[in-house]
């Protein structure tokens, strides 16, 4: 990592413009940031780390072909520089954390949460010059409250408790190839069978493993492990080939979430 005792190098690394842009300018208002890059993708990302070694990498979760965690991989977790993961989705704040990210970002995000975690940034590199040796308590307290809430018992799903009159079935979420929206509940499809679950496919799908399930239209959410093969349709759509034999549309608007979860483009 550069070594400049006062200013600071930064690199934006995101598939959206509006998105790097947005953090691009709230470092080019900052006294200690003396350089500012960005990349596009994960692959001028890595180039851009081991040639220029910014302090500190603003780097996005989902992008297409490579994604954040990808370039933490080949660089190594204990290579990069500061890391701050930036995405939409709470759900990767367990594998930002085994990735020694310090915070992590949710958009949006608005300036005074920016704002705590450059402090926290700008602190930790300090300390670092300092002492360099790394303290205990190196994550940003949001992130430590995601991944609290993704660790703690029931608060994600192994099973799902259908009620039926004086009955309570459990279902094991393994066993589950989809849920569909049906009107204010859901319809779990599991071993052939279709069980009423009263709740909302939003609430269901905040329980459901993250790196098992995934929504790849707004009235539907897939078991990984049930899809069969993807076929292209027009317009950026797949249809989605369950083992069951069932078909589903997967919207263009979730391809990032399914290539998310495959770790590669399809």
């Amino acid at each position: 990592m550069a070594a400049h005792p006062e200013r600071l190098s930064a690199l934006v690394v995101d598939d959206e413009v509006p998105a790097r842009r947005r953090i691009a300018d709230l470092l080019a208002k900052d006294e200690d940031i003396a350089a500012v890059r960005s990349a596009g993708n994960g692959i001028a990302a890595i180039e851009m780390i081991e040639s220029a070694r910014p302090d500190i990498v603003f780097l996005d979760v989902q992008m297409p072909g490579l994604d954040g965690f990808g370039v933490v991989e080949a660089i190594g977790a204990e290579n990069m520089p500061l890391t701050v993961f930036v995405t939409a989705y709470d759900h990767f704040a367990i594998r930002a954390f085994e990735a020694e990210a310090i915070d992590y970002l949710l958009k949006p995000f608005s300036d005074r949460r920016y704002e705590r975690m450059m402090q926290r940034v700008k602190q930790r590199l300090q300390d670092r010059r300092s002492t360099e040796s790394d303290d205990a308590n190196v994550f940003g307290p949001e992130l430590l409250k995601l991944v609290a809430r993704r660790a703690s018992p029931g608060e994600i799903w192994d099973w799902i408790a259908v009620k039926s009159r004086d009955t309570t079935r459990l279902l094991l979420t393994d066993d589950i190839d989809w849920i569909e929206a049906a009107g204010v509940y859901v319809t779990v499809h599991s071993k052939g069978e279709e069980f009423l679950y009263r709740a909302g496919l939003a609430a269901v799908a905040s329980r459901l493993d993250p790196f098992r399930f995934v929504r790849i239209h707004r009235s539907h959410i897939v078991n990984v492990r049930s899809i069969a093969f993807l076929e292209r349709r027009s317009h950026g759509e797949f249809e989605v080939m369950l083992k069951t034999g069932n078909r589903l549309m997967m919207s263009r608007t979730y391809r990032g979430e399914v290539e998310a979860i495959l770790g590669q483009p399809i």
